[in-house]
């Protein structure tokens, strides 16, 4: 829907309802009712919300809502002015708590998992190549790094130290740590 195609269907609202007054001479307009003003305004206010939520049930969902908090309201109200007020800022505020989960959840990146290997993979494997993928598992992270990038990778220390940024001095004694700890566990397997 475009903007012009809604106000289109904008129709001024319906008139409240009249009451004949007490001298019989003239009407006096009825004291609106929740019923009222959800037929009266409902559908003005899911235009209102779909241009900001650019999505109809969405929409529709946000004046809901709105109109189950003003029941909830509805006696602690001044006037019908303050209950179309309400109804207004409801769905604005609605829509903006819509629009705050949608970020929220466009920028959820899951928790990192490990790469399982898969069983193909570790059927191909040797014994004792596979005791060896094991035991890097168990290495602290930077340690398996530098040993995947020396052995498998085929890097210097200096590529190392520049890809994982550190020095070429922790590149070696990871290194060297990551080495004797690997053997301990190769030992114990």
């Amino acid at each position: 829907m475009t903007l012009g195609h809604l106000r289109v269907l904008d129709a001024p609202p319906d008139t409240p309802p009249v009451i004949p007054s007490d001298d019989g001479d003239h009407t006096v307009e009825a004291p609106l009712t929740l019923e009222d003003l959800y037929r009266q305004h409902r559908m003005r206010l899911v235009r209102l919300a779909i241009l900001l939520v650019d999505e109809a049930p969405t929409a529709e969902d946000v004046v809901q809502e709105a109109f189950t908090g003003l029941h909830r309201h509805w006696s602690g109200l001044r006037d019908e002015a303050a209950a179309l007020g309400y109804l207004r800022t409801a769905v604005v505020n609605g829509s903006r708590s819509v629009l705050r989960r949608r970020k929220t959840a466009r920028g959820y990146v899951p928790p990192h998992q490990a790469n399982a290997r898969s069983a193909e993979s570790l059927a191909m494997l040797t014994t004792e190549h596979q005791a060896v993928v094991v035991a890097l598992g168990q290495l602290p992270p930077r340690q398996r790094e530098v040993l995947v990038l020396r052995y498998y990778g085929g890097m210097s220390e200096a590529e190392i130290a520049a890809a994982t940024g550190v020095s070429r001095g922790t590149v070696k004694s990871s290194a060297s740590r990551a080495l004797d700890a690997l053997q301990k566990i190769l030992e114990r397997s």
